[in-house]
């Protein structure tokens, strides 16, 4: 990466860099010593290094992220109206070239205190869970859920909280349609994140199409809830809203108490299960913010934590690049088979591929897809790929994982809290208050001017790297750091502090009736 005092050209074989300038660079000035800019240029955007004739390469992270729609000289802006979209790559004609991810060096000696689970999974929360059944049940869980926090939570001091896993599923839904699959085992695996501690409140209303029995029932499955933490608001002995209150209150007691009694003890890095996610990413991203997690991502998968990366839709035009680092057929071919089933889902829906980025994204810097992609990827760093998982699976084996997600922020974190993370790092450019209650997320900053101004949401300022005074690897280091000392409780993100949490947004690809 090539950086100076106004421009950051990535690879030495790009035809394009980004403007570092807060303020951007207006018309005239020089850069690189010898190119005139040919009109004003917004910080994080594109600058042609070259003279583009009309269908010459643009070239970005030393790949093509487009077409010159016309003659543009060195120093134009190259924005998303002068890049045509080219095509994805094909999934058919992808070599299975694998084994190429770098294995590097073992790493030992990283600690972090983890509240332990009887089926060995270890957590970075202790937190009473409640689940749902049918979203017509959310307010009275809602209600439940505040009357818990204020009356019963101060009673139990190793509680970290009380989470309602409230969702639009439920009922209304073709429940056995092929595809049902999906938001099924999203919020049956949902009940069974670590960070739950292995008990399970159940509120259901008594009418809906998915039973208790079979949100909580699955294959190869050992968890069993007993009936009385299983509660129907239309049970005949619920005489009014108080009764079903009370009800909730004292099975929540019960399950408190239990809670209660687990302390945190010192547990392997090793025992860390990562989500990386990214959102209002700009062109910042991944020159900075993303490469920093890829450098602690790595770390975590040498101690052999387990670090999982989504996002479809910013993941398939980079698909060439990360098909070689699968540790063998099977997850190549899954990698494959993942982006096909989503583009078939995409086709269904009469769209593409060319509905993202947002707006907020372009407004960064971000030409199109192409671009966006090849910087998120940046946050799978470099390891092998030794799992693939369809939306809302659990794995079964340690190390990098792609688990497959739509890019939506929201349905993306639901995901993979039922693929079973405990902590989440989300990277932003454009800005967001972004936060799961279920999991502590570190938010990083991919440009020093958004951390300056939300110095109060930001836990990370990677811009310091494009301002030349830090390095991938120092900031990289500095994630590592903090990942330890939030999954241990020593340390508390922003979101937290302020209590920032969105709503779960279960991904649903089959009809509503």
């Amino acid at each position: 990466m090539k950086t100076s005092s106004s421009l950051i050209q990535v690879d030495e074989h790009d035809n394009v860099a980004i403007v570092t300038a807060i303020n951007g660079l207006s018309a005239g000035t020089i850069v690189n010593d010898h190119i005139e800019l040919q009109e004003e240029v917004p910080m994080g955007h594109k600058v042609a290094l070259v003279d583009l004739k009309k269908g010459d390469e643009i070239c970005r992270y030393n790949q093509v992220i487009g077409y010159a729609v016309s003659d543009l000289p060195a120093g134009s802006w190259i924005h998303q109206f002068r890049v045509e979209l080219p095509t994805a790559p094909a999934l058919d004609e992808l070599p299975l070239d694998y084994g190429h991810g770098e294995v590097q060096e073992p790493l030992s000696g990283y600690y972090f205190d983890g509240y332990r689970n009887p089926d060995g999974s270890v957590g970075t929360q202790n937190l009473l869970a409640v689940t749902t059944t049918v979203h017509c049940v959310a307010g009275v869980v809602d209600y439940v859920v505040a009357k818990i926090e204020q009356e019963l939570l101060p009673k139990y001091p190793n509680v970290d909280g009380v989470v309602a896993l409230n969702h639009l599923y439920g009922c209304g839904v073709a429940i056995n349609a092929p595809a049902a699959v999906v938001p099924i085992r999203t919020l049956h695996n949902l009940t069974k994140n670590p960070n739950f501690g292995s008990e399970v409140l159940v509120v259901g209303l008594g009418c809906e199409k998915l039973t208790p029995e079979r949100l909580l029932e699955a294959p190869n499955d050992n968890i069993e809830v007993p009936q009385e933490q299983i509660i129907m608001l239309q049970d005949e002995r619920h005489l009014g809203f108080g009764a079903m209150v009370e009800d909730i209150l004292h099975q929540a007691d019960k399950l408190l108490a239990k809670l209660n009694q687990r302390q945190r003890e010192r547990c392997p890095a090793s025992d860390l299960v990562i989500g990386v996610q990214c959102g209002g990413s700009d062109a910042f991203s991944g020159v900075t913010a993303n490469p920093s997690v890829g450098y602690a991502a790595d770390m975590l998968v040498r101690c052999g934590a387990t670090v999982m990366f989504s996002e479809v839709t910013e993941v398939r035009d980079a698909i060439h690049l990360l098909v070689p680092r699968a540790s063998d057929e099977t997850v190549a071919k899954g990698l494959i088979e993942q982006m096909r089933w989503y583009d078939n889902y995409l086709e269904q829906g009469k769209t593409d591929r060319s509905a993202n980025p947002s707006p907020g994204n372009k407004k960064g810097g971000l030409a199109n897809v192409v671009e966006k992609a090849l910087g998120s990827i940046a946050k799978s760093g470099r390891s092998p790929i030794v799992e693939v998982l369809a939306p809302g699976e659990r794995p079964t084996k340690k190390g990098l994982i792609f688990a497959a997600t739509p890019a939506s922020d929201f349905v993306c974190g639901t995901q993979q809290l039922a693929s079973g993370i405990t902590l989440q790092v989300f990277t932003t450019g454009r800005g967001t208050p972004y936060g799961l209650k279920a999991v502590p997320v570190i938010k990083m900053a991919t440009n020093s001017a958004l951390a300056n101004r939300w110095d109060d949401l930001i836990d990370i300022n990677a811009g310091v790297i494009a301002e030349g005074n830090a390095s991938i690897e120092q900031v990289g280091q500095q994630l590592f750091e903090m990942i330890l000392a939030v999954a241990s409780g020593r340390h508390e993100t922003w979101a937290q502090r302020w209590k920032l949490y969105n709503q779960l947004s279960v991904f649903n690809p089959a009809p509503v009736t």
